[in-house]
């Protein structure tokens, strides 16, 4: 065999299985079609997180006045932004590379196929390996709309040549919710459409409504329980046209629609490995298909596609081929946060699905953060707990407000740990933060 492991995608999960299995003295190969660092690092977390930076600022201008700072609001210079951003994914792209270099990992550039059990063919080279790896990630998906070349995903949005004055987003999950507070905090007129009553499907139904009302405070035009139909170019813009009737005027579509798993053109039919409906790998409990040679991880297996998660099924393959055997990847308790604004963390069991298996106390405070008591701010926050009333312990946590992914994380450790409400009572509270309200909350709703 030429190697001992080749991995397809050198996305989060796909680098970490790599550099890891090199390390341990595996023979590895990663082919990459694109640049390094997957989603990510190039069109995902990093680039949006600073964009969420940069509409934070705008807003931090206007709170600063009331705290002595006169200054007016500067001007967004978009092109400084993307090409700063550019910069620092390069960087970020070339530590990629160093990374796999360092530990000794041969990187192909070029589209990979798997044209046997034990065989990839990369730029028309064939290479055998004892274990194949597909990490490619997932891709943003579209519905058949009319005008549908028009929308622009988060692949493109990264890259604008204009920074747009009106856009509408589409879409009611985190990626929307994250841009329409981009958008909006920089300056846009921004619509979110959305075919559903509420925004984040799945999430806590108290975390929903309250995020979304806070969204509408923050000036963002929620046209819930509509459907965009068509979407027409006139001049340098576009017409909008909504099932409810509304028509809207844009200079920038967004389609955040969701993604779905990037398997088209791997090859997967000729060696029989099987696909959900949605085009996710399927995998058992080991992250191996049903031909034993190959495996998956990450946003194309369709089970959390979080980062994360991504490097820690790649970490847990590396340990458990090459190691000293893997460390499972506990699905049940993750934190997570949205980057909207305000921001929104979550960990454990949303109140709907704790009172399903347990009798639960729930304990909810919304206040007014304190910085914007003085700079008048009308944005709010909120927190909840939900508690095991036999048991004592933490089911779930919910948050809604400033640094709420900064707060979860540790959270998540107690969570994790099976922290109960006592050991909250307990914890004495760093005042004054929003992060104490977690420790201080006495009685159930």
């Amino acid at each position: 065999m030429d190697f001992d492991l080749f991995v397809i995608g050198a996305g989060s999960g796909g680098v970490r299985a790599a550099r890891m299995s090199a390390q341990m003295g595996a023979k590895v190969a990663i082919a990459e079609v694109s640049d390094l660092g997957g989603t990510c690092v190039n069109v995902g977390c990093v680039p949006k997180k600073l964009f969420v930076y940069a509409a934070q600022f705008a807003q931090g201008f206007v709170d600063a006045r009331e705290f002595g700072l006169d200054t007016a609001v500067p001007h967004f210079d978009w092109d400084r932004l993307r090409d700063n951003k550019d910069k620092e994914i390069a960087r970020l792209n070339g530590i990629y590379g160093n990374l796999l270099d360092g530990a000794g990992v041969e990187l192909m550039r070029g589209r990979a196929t798997i044209t046997g059990p034990n065989e990839v063919t990369v730029n028309g080279v064939s290479y055998s390996a004892n274990r194949i790896l597909i990490a490619t990630g997932g891709w943003p998906f579209v519905p058949e709309i009319e005008g549908k070349e028009h929308i622009i995903t988060s692949n493109e949005v990264f890259h604008l040549k204009t920074w747009p004055k009106r856009a509408v987003v589409i879409g009611g999950g985190y990626i929307a919710v994250e841009f329409a507070g981009i958008f909006n905090g920089t300056g846009v007129d921004t619509t979110l459409v959305h075919r559903g009553d509420k925004v984040l499907r799945g999430f806590d139904a108290d975390t929903q409504a309250f995020a979304q009302e806070q969204f509408a405070v923050s000036g963002i035009n929620l046209q819930m329980k509509a459907e965009v139909t068509q979407v027409t170019k006139t001049g340098d813009s576009y017409l909008v046209g909504l099932n409810t009737g509304v028509t809207l005027e844009a200079d920038l579509v967004l389609g955040c629609t969701g993604r779905v798993p990037n398997t088209q053109g791997l090859g997967l039919e000729s060696v029989g490995v099987l696909t959900a409906s949605n085009g996710a790998v399927v995998v058992d409990e080991s992250f191996a298909t049903n031909v034993p040679s190959i495996f998956a991880v990450g946003d194309v297996i369709g089970r959390v596609a979080l980062t994360p998660v991504a490097l820690a099924e790649g970490m847990y393959l590396a340990h458990e081929w090459f190691g000293e055997g893997g460390r499972p990847v506990r699905y049940d308790a993750i934190p997570t946060a949205v980057f909207s604004q305000p921001n929104i963390g979550t960990v454990g069991l949303t109140e709907e699905e704790a009172r399903k298996t347990h009798e639960v106390e729930i304990y909810r405070s919304s206040f007014r953060p304190m910085q914007n008591t003085i700079s008048g701010n009308p944005l709010r926050a909120m927190m909840k707990l939900i508690v095991c009333k036999k048991s004592r312990k933490i089911l779930g946590a919910h948050m809604v407000g400033p640094d709420a992914g900064e707060i979860m994380q540790g959270i998540g450790i107690a969570y994790a740990m099976g922290a109960t409400k006592e050991d909250f009572d307990q914890t004495i509270g760093i005042h004054p933060t929003a992060a104490e309200e977690f420790v201080t909350m006495r009685e159930p709703v």
